[in-house]
């Protein structure tokens, strides 16, 4: 899908010193009609340069919510999985950052700021993702805030649910997210953490909920850390994906 040619990291567009840098926030969705509002409301509050939603075959108002919004532009996927529906967005976007935010997640108001000021400032710095606010009270969920940041610092392992970024120029390079219909956001940071340096910056994303209310903070933790484990021994994402129904 992606060119291996070698192109410009970032867009040399010059308001006296000033190097502008152009984000495109990528929002994969498949039936989210309660949350793709407020997902596209934060990337627009945020100062996104372009915001993508790309569909993967909605039975309910998602679309339809999404084109609301003059300044989306709604893509729909043919081929079903997240990896494909954000290389679908990326193959579309025309900013020198992607930005993954899934449907259930929200920006903070200062995160593209500081990604803008972190890619520009570090050129070593490949690709990255944010503090998480999982949107609930307790203990708990602080833990997995804790867990799931020290994750990232540790081992270069950013979730989908964190807000990956990546530097397009990277993106292509390493040709996108792979395709499977599982695992894509942790394979591909693994190829990522190869080429470059991963940033996890200190504005939050807002994550919903609503998957550890369902199964339980214990019960899909534990979940979660099988999947890995099992991915690790060359369990092919195909069957990993039956341990992880997909009802996002």
């Amino acid at each position: 899908m992606y060119a291996s040619e070698r192109i410009p990291l970032l867009t040399q567009c010059c308001l006296g010193d000033a190097l502008i840098v152009k984000v495109s926030v990528i929002i994969p969705a498949l039936n989210e009609q309660r949350t793709i509002g407020s997902a596209i409301a934060s990337a627009r509050n945020a100062g996104a340069d372009e915001i993508i939603v790309v569909d993967g075959g909605s039975t309910d108002l998602t679309t339809q919510i999404a084109a609301r919004d003059a300044a989306v532009t709604v893509l729909t996927s043919s081929q079903s999985g997240r990896a494909a529906q954000q290389n679908l967005g990326a193959a579309n976007a025309a900013g020198d950052i992607f930005l993954f935010l899934h449907a259930d997640c929200r920006l903070s108001r200062n995160s593209i700021s500081d990604l803008v000021n972190r890619v520009s400032a570090s050129p070593r710095t490949i690709a990255g993702c944010f503090r998480q606010r999982i949107d609930q009270p307790g203990f708990r969920y602080r833990s997995l805030e804790t867990g799931n940041l020290w994750r990232v610092r540790l081992l270069k392992w950013a979730y989908g649910d964190q807000g990956i970024f990546v530097r397009a120029a990277v993106f292509r390079e390493q040709n996108g997210f792979p395709a499977v219909c599982f695992l894509e956001d942790l394979l591909l940071m693994k190829k990522l953490r190869r080429a470059g340096r991963i940033a996890v910056l200190d504005s939050h994303i807002e994550v919903s909920a609503r998957r550890w209310r369902r199964r339980g903070v214990l019960g899909q933790t534990l979940r979660n850390w099988l999947i890995v484990a099992l991915a690790h021994l060359g369990i092919a994402p195909e069957r990993l994906a039956k341990l992880y129904p997909n009802d996002r």
